[in-house]
C-alpha cells in the first residue's frame, strides 16, 4: 500500500504524549504495510522502551541523534549541533527513498528552539518531500511557520502532571 497524498502533521505543546502519538501512528501504519523511518533529535538514551519495541516491526527503522544526558537551552555543546545536523542530513536523504511512506522527525521542534538547526531547513525539507510521503513533526515550541505549513496540528496541553504535583521521577515503561 502507498499513500496517494502525504500530509504534514505537527504534534506540539507542553503536554505529555507528542512522541507517543507519533509512535502510535507508526505502529498503525506498519500494520498496513507502510514503511516508516523515525529520526529522533536530541535523544541518545539507549533504554527508551520505544527503541526495543520498534525493533519488533520490520517496517519501522528508528535512529537516534543526541547525547545520553539532557540538553539545556543556553548550555548546548558542539556535539549537540553536530548530532542535530547529522539527523537533519538523514532526514533530507530520506526524501530520496522511493519506498519510504512516513518520516517522523521526533523532537525536531525542540532542536529548532535550541538553535541547533533552523526553521528554514525544516521548511526546505517539507517543500521538497515526495507528494506521497507523510511527515510527522514533534516537539514543544513548534515555530509558527511550521504550524502554518502543516496540514494537521495537535497541541498537547498539560492540565495536571505528577512531575509538578509530587515530583515523581520518570518511570521505565511509562515516560521512557
Amino acid at each position: 500500500m502507498r499513500l496517494e497524498k502525504g500530509r504534514v502533521q505537527v504534534y506540539t505543546g507542553d503536554g505529555k504524549g507528542k512522541t507517543t502519538a507519533a509512535l502510535g501512528l507508526a505502529i498503525r501504519a506498519a500494520g498496513h504495510g507502510l514503511k516508516i523511518k523515525i529520526i529522533q533529535f536530541m535523544k541518545g538514551r539507549f533504554d527508551y522502551g520505544e527503541i526495543a519495541a520498534m525493533k519488533r516491526f520490520p517496517e519501522i527503522s528508528m535512529h537516534q541523534f543526541g547525547r545520553v544526558d539532557l540538553v539545556y537551552k543556553g548550555k548546548e555543546k558542539e556535539i549537540d549541533y553536530q548530532q542535530a545536523q547529522s539527523a537533519l542530513k538523514m532526514a533530507m536523504d530520506s526524501l530520496h527513498d522511493p519506498d519510504l511512506d512516513i518520516l517522523i522527525l521526533d523532537e525536531i521542534n525542540v532542536a529548532i528552539h535550541f538553535d541547533l538547526i533552523n526553521t528554514e531547513s525544516l521548511l526546505d525539507l517539507l517543500n521538497n518531500r515526495p507528494k506521497n510521503m507523510e511527515i510527522i513533526i514533534t516537539g514543544r515550541k513548534a515555530p509558527e511557520e511550521i504550524i502554518e505549513r502543516a496540514d494537521l496540528v495537535t497541541r498537547m496541553e498539560s492540565v495536571k502532571h505528577y512531575y509538578d504535583t509530587i515530583n515523581l521521577e520518570a518511570r521505565k515503561g511509562i515516560e521512557y
